[in-house]
Formats: C-alpha cells, structure tokens, sequence
C-alpha cells in the first residue's frame, strides 16, 4: 500500500467476517468499520459510535467520486490491458480534480 498502517479501515457489508476483522486488528489498524448484519453485542455498539458511522461516510464518499470519474471520463470500460488501462486511469482521476480544483477557486473568487 502506502508504506504505514491506516488508523481507520472502512469497508462494505460484504465483506464483513470475524476473521477479515481480526486480520485487520492484527496488522494495527485501530478502527476497523466493518457492518455486520448480525446483532452486535451492547460494548460493541458503544464503541462504534461517531468514529463508525464516519468512516462508513467516508467509504460512501469515495464509491461516489468513483462514479462521477466513471461517468464524466468514460471510464465505464476500458479496452487496453496493463500499463495503458493504469495510465488511463490515472489521466481520468487527473482531470476530475482539475475540474473540480477549477470550480473552488471559482466559487472562492465570487465570494
């Protein structure tokens, strides 16, 4: 990954088990969000609090931007294998921030 453990881990209900959530506590990450569809315990609920429902804002956060960079840049489906289909990517990641980047300093210059 990046080189360091995340403080915060925030993942999807399908990928929730015991055993991806001990994994997690076991690296280091300290706060795993994680959704169970089970009924969780009366300590677990109290620890999962604010932090929990921040980070599972947080994961909802990211699958949008992802889907406006799919939509925005074509990015639904792409042909090439390998190093071309990264390098296209990444452009595509590039020019959602410049275009977002672009409508800041707009909305700062009006104000």
């Amino acid at each position: 990954m990046l080189g360091r453990i995340p403080h915060l881990w925030p993942l999807m209900l399908d990928f929730y088990s015991a055993k991806e959530r001990g994994g997690a506590k076991a690296k280091g990450v300290k706060r795993v969000c994680i959704p169970n569809r089970s009924t969780k315990a009366r300590t677990q609920t109290r620890t999962e609090k604010r932090w929990f429902r921040n980070g599972q804002k947080w994961r909802t956060g990211c699958e949008g931007r992802i889907s406006v960079v799919k939509r925005r840049h074509g990015l639904n489906r792409c042909r090439y294998k390998g190093e071309a289909d990264e390098a296209l990517v990444g452009l595509g990641v590039i020019a959602d921030n410049v275009i977002n980047i672009g409508r800041a300093m707009e909305k700062k210059s009006r104000t």
